[in-house]
C-alpha cells in the first residue's frame, strides 16, 4: 500500500473517532432529557477505483424505533381519556355527598319515610306533618341543586373541550414547522436528530389530546390522521374549527368540531369535510366529549327519573286523600289535553261536597267505563256537573266543575262547603295507571309548571294536537356517547300519535330500534341488537299541543331531562299551612248528611308510609322502590368513578412502562456513552499513531534522496 493511501486511511480514521466523539459528547451532554434519542454516526468503508481507502463519515442519526414510540402514542391518548374521565367522575360522586353524610341525597330520601311514619303516631301534628312537608321539599332543592351542579360541570368539561382544541391546532402548527425542518435538513444530508426530537415531543403531547395514527415519509416528514382515518397533517396543515370554543356553557346540544385546511397564517380555511362528532377521536378530547355528550346527561336523566318516581308517589296519595275542612276548590295543573280529547279512563271515583265538619251535602260515583269508549273530557265534566245536582254546563248544584286551558277545575257552591274526590274501592278510575284526580292534578303535593308529573295516557289513534312547523330534534347514540342518528320530527297537523311513531320508525332513528306507545302513552324506544345500550335525547323541542305549552317530549316522557325538576316544588299553600296536606280519605259510600271526613283520620298518612315503599314504574329505568332505585343510581355513579380511577391508574402504568421501554432503547445511558468514549479515544490514538508513522516514513525517503 502506498503512503499515501495509508495517511489518507489514518486521516479518514481520525476524523471517524473525532465525529463519534463528538456524538458521545453531545449524548452526555443531554442524558435524562425528556425525548432525546442518543445519536450515533454512520460509518462506511471508503472505496476509490475498487480500493478500501478509509472510512466515510456520515451525518449522526437518531437511534429510535417508530414501532416503540407509536406505542407511546397509543397509551398516550388512553391515558388522556382515562385522567379527563377520572377527574370529572370524582368531582361528580363528590356532588353526591360522602357515603352516610346527613346532607347527601340518600339520607334526604330517607328523611322523608321517617316523618311519613311519625305522622302515622297517636302524637300526629301540624309539626311532624310541617316536618314531612319540609323534608319532601328539601330533597327537591337537594335534586335541583345536584342538577344545577351537573349543568356546572357539564360547562366546565365544554370550556375545556375548547381549549383542547386551542391546544392540538398549536401543536398541529408545531409539527407542521417542524416537519419543514426534518425534510430540508434529510435532503441537504444534514443533522436532523434535534427536530426530530421536538417534533416527537410534540407528537406524543398530541397522541394524549386525540388519539392519532402516525406514519413516516421517505423525505422525513410524518403524516397524521385520526383513529377513524381522517387526516390532521401531510404536506398541508389542517386546523380544528370549533365555534362555541371556550365557551364553558352547558347547553342541549353542542356542534361537531370541524376539521378545516389551514390559512397562510395557521387560521382555520377552507373545509375539508371531515368532521369530530364523537368520543370515538380518543384521547383527552374524546374522554371530554364522552362526559359531556353521554356520562353527565345520562346522570341529569336518572337524576330526572328518581324526581318523576318521587312526585308521581306522593300525588298518587295526595290525590286519593282531603284534607279537613276540604278545600273550596280543587284547581288542577296544566295537562295539555282539550275538551274534546278522549277521556280514557276506565274504573270509577266519586266526587262529593261536604261541609266544613265533613258532613255530607252531595256526592256522585262516576263511572267511566259507561260513559263509553267515545267519551271526551268535557263528557265528564257535564256528568260531574249534572250528578252533584245541577246542568251540564254547571249551572246550580252542589259544586261547578270546569276544563278551560288543559286544566280541570271543581268549585263547591255555598259558603263554608268543599270539595273531595275518592278512588272507588274495587275498580279505582285510572288512565295510564293514575287515577282521574292524580291524573289532573286536583290535589297533588307536587307541583310543576313544564311537567304534567304522569304518563299521557294518549293512544295511537288519538290526535297530536301539533301545528304545522313545530318541530322535535331527536339525537340517538351508542353506550360510548357516538351519534349514531338524529332526526327532526315535524308533526303535520291533523295527524295522531300513531303518525308520529311512524314517522320516527321510518326516520334514521328507525334503522337502529323501534319506537311504540306503553300502555300508559310513554314513548318507548327499543335498540336493536346492534346497537344495545343506545340513549335518545331531545336537545329542542319547539311542539306546543293545542297551545297548552305541552310539548311532545314532556306529554311522551322521551327523557328523564322533561320531568319537570328544574322548576318544580311542594305546594306553596301546603309548605306555609301543614294542615293542607291531605291526610284523610273520603267515605265513599256516605249517605248524605253523615260524615263522609273525619277530623282524626289519618289513613292517608299510613298511605304515605306504605306508597314510599312500594313498587314504582320508571318507564325505561323499570320497576322498583323509590329505595332501590335510588340506590342503584347513586351506586352507578361510584362505580363508575372507582372503574374510571382503576383504568386511569392502569394506563399510567401502561403509558410509563411504554416511555420506559422506548427511552431504554432510544436513551443515552451513562455507562454505555463512557464505554464508546474509550473505545473511540483508542480509535483516535490508533490513526494518529498511524499518521505519525507515515510521516516518519516519508522524512527517512526523503532524507535517503
Amino acid at each position: 500500500m502506498a503512503l499515501n493511501d495509508i495517511l489518507s486511511s489514518a486521516t479518514s480514521g481520525l476524523a471517524a473517532a473525532q465525529a463519534g466523539l463528538r456524538a458521545v459528547s453531545n449524548n452526555i451532554a443531554n442524558v435524562g432529557v425528556t425525548g432525546y434519542a442518543r445519536q450515533r454516526v454512520d460509518l462506511s468503508a471508503g472505496v476509490t477505483s475498487g480500493q478500501v481507502n478509509g472510512v466515510v463519515v456520515g451525518q449522526p442519526t437518531r437511534v429510535a424505533d417508530k414501532f416503540l414510540e407509536a406505542t407511546v402514542y397509543r397509551r398516550a391518548g388512553d391515558y388522556g381519556r382515562a385522567e379527563a374521565s377520572s377527574t370529572y367522575l370524582d368531582r361528580l360522586q363528590a356532588l353526591l355527598g360522602q357515603p352516610g353524610s346527613s346532607t347527601g341525597l340518600p339520607a334526604r330520601l330517607d328523611s322523608i319515610s321517617k316523618s311519613a311514619i311519625a305522622m302515622t303516631g297517636s302524637q300526629a301534628s301540624e309539626q311532624t306533618t310541617a316536618v314531612f312537608n319540609a323534608d319532601v321539599q328539601d330533597a327537591i332543592t337537594s335534586m335541583q341543586q345536584m342538577q344545577e351542579d351537573v349543568a356546572g360541570l357539564r360547562g366546565d368539561v365544554e370550556a375545556e373541550v375548547g381549549y383542547s382544541v386551542d391546544k392540538i391546532n398549536s401543536l398541529l402548527s408545531r409539527i407542521h414547522d417542524l416537519n419543514g425542518t426534518v425534510a430540508s435538513a434529510t435532503g441537504l444530508g444534514k443533522d436532523a436528530g434535534g427536530a426530530a426530537d421536538q417534533r416527537m415531543n410534540a407528537i406524543q403531547e398530541l397522541s394524549g389530546l386525540m388519539a392519532v395514527t402516525v406514519r413516516e415519509q421517505p423525505d422525513g416528514r410524518v403524516s397524521i390522521e385520526t383513529t377513524t382515518g381522517q387526516p390532521l397533517l401531510d404536506k398541508k396543515l389542517r386546523q380544528l374549527s370549533y365555534p362555541t370554543a371556550g365557551g364553558g356553557t352547558s347547553q342541549p346540544t353542542y356542534p361537531s368540531i370541524e376539521i378545516r385546511f389551514a390559512n397562510a397564517d395557521g387560521s382555520p380555511g377552507v373545509a375539508s369535510g371531515d368532521k369530530i362528532d364523537g368520543a370515538a377521536i380518543g384521547g383527552k378530547l374524546g374522554g371530554l366529549i364522552d362526559l359531556r355528550d353521554r356520562a353527565l346527561p345520562a346522570f341529569t336523566d336518572q337524576l330526572g327519573t328518581l324526581f318523576g318516581g318521587l312526585a308521581q308517589s306522593l300525588n298518587k296519595v295526595a290525590n286519593a286523600g282531603s284534607t279537613v275542612p276540604p278545600p273550596a276548590s280543587l284547581d288542577g295543573r296544566q295537562t295539555g289535553l282539550v275538551g274534546g280529547d278522549r277521556l280514557g279512563f276506565t274504573g270509577a271515583a266519586t266526587f262529593a261536597v261536604t261541609k266544613s265538619d265533613g258532613t255530607l251535602v252531595a256526592s256522585k260515583r262516576i263511572d267511566f267505563d259507561a260513559l263509553g269508549p267515545n267519551a271526551t273530557i268535557d263528557d265528564m265534566v257535564s256528568a260531574i256537573n249534572i250528578g252533584l245536582g245541577g246542568s251540564a254546563t254547571g249551572v246550580g248544584g252542589a259544586a261547578t266543575a270546569s276544563f278551560v286551558d288543559g286544566k280541570l277545575k271543581i268549585t263547591a257552591n255555598g259558603s263554608g262547603n268543599g270539595v273531595a274526590i275518592g278512588q272507588d274501592a274495587t275498580s279505582p278510575s285510572a288512565r295510564g295507571d293514575v287515577g282521574v284526580s292524580q291524573f289532573f292534578g286536583l290535589n297533588d303535593m307536587i307541583r310543576s309548571d313544564s311537567s304534567s308529573l304522569v304518563p299521557s295516557g294518549f293512544a295511537l289513534g288519538d290526535k297530536h294536537g301539533f301545528a304545522a312547523g313545530e318541530t322535535t330534534q331527536m339525537v340517538l347514540r351508542d353506550a360510548m356517547g357516538r351519534v349514531l342518528a338524529n332526526h327532526t320530527l315535524e308533526p303535520a297537523a291533523g295527524g295522531t300519535f300513531g303518525d308520529l311513531v311512524d314517522d320516527l320508525n321510518a326516520s334514521p332513528l328507525g334503522d337502529f330500534g323501534d319506537f311504540a306507545l306503553d300502555d300508559k302513552g310513554r314513548l318507548q324506544f327499543q335498540p336493536g341488537t346492534g346497537s344495545a345500550g343506545a340513549n335518545l335525547s331531545v336537545p329542542a323541542d319547539s311542539t306546543n299541543r293545542f297551545d297548552t305549552g305541552r310539548t311532545f317530549s314532556s306529554l311522551m316522557s322521551v327523557t328523564g331531562a322533561s320531568s319537570g325538576l328544574s322548576d318544580s316544588q311542594v305546594r306553596a299553600d301546603i309548605l306555609s299551612s301543614p294542615g293542607r296536606l291531605p291526610l284523610a280519605q273520603l267515605q265513599t259510600n256516605a249517605a248524605v248528611g253523615t260524615k263522609a271526613l273525619g277530623a282524626g283520620d289519618l289513613r292517608n298518612a299510613t298511605a304515605f308510609v306504605n306508597q314510599l315503599d312500594a313498587a314504582v314504574d320508571f318507564g325505561k329505568g323499570g320497576t322498583a322502590t323509590l329505595e332501590r332505585f335510588s340506590s342503584l343510581f347513586l351506586g352507578r355513579v361510584g362505580l363508575e368513578a372507582s372503574q374510571a380511577d382503576s383504568r386511569l391508574t392502569d394506563s399510567a402504568a401502561r403509558m410509563d412502562d411504554a416511555v420506559n421501554r422506548r427511552d431504554s432503547f432510544a436513551g443515552v445511558n451513562i455507562d454505555e456513552e463512557l464505554a464508546q468514549m474509550v473505545v473511540l479515544q483508542n480509535s483516535y490514538s490508533a490513526a494518529a499513531r498511524v499518521i505519525s508513522t507515515a510521516s516518519e516514513m516519508y522524512d527517512t525517503l526523503l532524507n535517503m534522496v
